[in-house]
């Protein structure tokens, strides 16, 4: 009966329209930001054989960046509204990824390795490299940055983690995910889904070869996490400050919210954002 439900899920997601990309086009991305008073441009490079892509507000001479990293699935314009952030863009650069498998980064095609993600973003952080950078990700996006900290540890100079999926042990057991990736079923469904499932899969054993790691990080780090998550339950947080011994941390809780953090709580987000920015300088 759990079979047939979730195939005709996907059926379904199969005859829905191109929205479930979840990436913005360029035309879409021009009339939404580059007017008189907002500018954003678009950034691709090439590691190996995957061609990488994000995007930038304008470099007006900031020595800060804040680099936004998306959950799974998702695109660079999960955070458009960020980058549109007054308060923000006055003393940081801001950088949103499309993450390996997403948007305009080899769209459909997962890479499931944590540490092979990283290195495929190191090239933002070398072209970067003039600035301090702050890393802010949300859901998967959380134990990215982590990893990223992890292993740039002179590039990165704070963390903010917005319901970040950080703890192997509390990895949901959901027994439709390698069924969603058989031969078949994998060409089906829409390209976004499909990268998403096939790095949620081995989220766990990634997350285990990260457990040495965690007492390595000493940048301030601020995380931030909804009580009513379903999706990625709230003892995350509570794994992530135990684990960060050696680092400054800051824990809010949001009693009312849900893993969507940052859209139904933007405020507290960049309020965040900002007091790390406060604490490093800036």
């Amino acid at each position: 009966m759990k079979i047939s439900f979730w195939l005709l899920g996907i059926i379904f997601l199969c005859y829905l329209p191109s929205c479930l990309s979840f990436r913005m086009t360029p035309k879409e991305m021009n009339k939404e930001f580059n007017t008189p008073t907002e500018t954003l441009r678009s950034y691709t490079y090439t590691l190996g054989e995957r061609e990488m892509h994000y995007v930038a507000t304008l470099d007006k001479g900031q020595s800060l960046a804040i680099l936004f990293l998306h959950g799974s699935p998702g695109s660079w314009s999960a955070y458009k509204e960020y980058l549109k952030a007054d308060s923000l863009e006055q003393k940081a650069q801001l950088l949103s990824a499309d993450r390996p498998g997403f948007g305009y980064s080899g769209y459909g095609e997962a890479e499931p390795s944590l540490e092979k993600q990283a290195q495929l973003l190191a090239p933002i952080l070398e072209a970067h490299a003039h600035q301090k950078i702050i890393l802010v990700g949300h859901s998967l996006g959380g134990p990215l940055i982590v990893k990223m900290a992890m292993m740039y540890p002179e590039k990165i100079h704070g963390l903010v983690l917005l319901a970040g999926s950080v703890a192997p042990e509390l990895e949901p057991k959901e027994k439709f995910r390698p069924f969603l990736a058989g031969k078949v079923i994998r060409r089906l469904i829409p390209g976004s889904f499909r990268a998403s499932n096939e790095e949620i899969l081995p989220l766990k054993g990634e997350l285990e070869k990260m457990l040495p790691d965690w007492k390595n990080i000493q940048i301030p780090v601020w995380i931030l996490h909804g009580e009513k998550d379903q999706l990625v339950p709230v003892g995350n947080m509570d794994f992530a400050l135990e684990r960060l011994e050696n680092a400054p941390t800051y824990s809010i809780r949001l009693p009312e919210e849900n893993h969507f953090i940052p859209w139904t709580a933007p405020q507290e987000v960049s309020k965040a954002i900002q007091n790390l920015m406060e604490e490093i300088g800036y």
